[in-house]
């Protein structure tokens, strides 16, 4: 019997080992969400092309898993895509669809093995919120962007629900960091009856 892996990521205490879930995971996790009608990968890749500069510039799929959403960027004419993820599972799948340049295992308890500035584009797609890497990661993403680069994410209706999402967002917003671009309420996982905030944020 196939286990549903989606519900149990849902299920993940504060704290709890996201990395082995999705190890366990990989091998039915684009079937599983692909039969749920996952739409985010697709929303945001067509929101970023709408506002990026040059879709040949370096693009970093951060939490890219089994490149889902490096195959959306890919589909939307990003030609340097580079992906990155904690788990080597999820990687195994993703190298085999070919459309990343580079493809990085990093470690989830240090800082991303990334320079500082290299990527005008960061994409997190349905990595950041409950049961998935935490709020702190926001900052530091944003803090790999140039001045004007921009950063593209999502928060699905679980992570909406705790005010500190939103909350993080308009922080940057608010004290001129960042200007929103973006953001725009729409399907996630219709399958499962959750929607999801897409965002473009382009960095001061």
């Amino acid at each position: 019997m196939t286990q549903n892996f989606l519900d149990k990521a849902y299920d993940l205490p504060e704290g709890g080992d996201a990395r082995k879930l999705y190890s366990e995971w990989a091998d039915t996790y684009e079937a599983e969400l692909t039969q749920n009608g996952y739409a985010t990968p697709g929303r945001i890749a067509k929101a970023l092309a709408r506002f990026a500069p040059d879709k040949s510039l370096p693009l970093l799929d951060y939490g890219c898993g089994t490149g889902l959403s490096g195959a959306a960027f890919a589909e939307a004419g990003f030609t340097t895509i580079d992906g990155i993820d904690v788990t080597k599972e999820m990687l195994d799948v993703a190298r085999e669809k070919r459309v990343y340049r580079n493809i990085i295992l990093a470690d989830p308890s240090a800082p991303p093995p990334v320079e500082a500035g290299s990527y005008p584009m960061i994409a997190a797609v349905g990595v950041i919120g409950i049961g998935a890497a935490p709020l702190s990661l926001f900052d530091v993403l944003m803090g790999l962007l140039p001045a004007g680069g921009l950063f593209a994410f999502s928060f699905n209706d679980h992570a909406l629900e705790h005010p500190e999402f939103e909350a993080k967002v308009n922080e940057w917003i608010d004290c001129a960091a960042a200007r929103l671009l973006k953001r725009e309420h729409g399907p996630h996982i219709p399958g499962k009856n959750i929607n999801a905030n897409v965002y473009i944020l382009e960095k001061a």
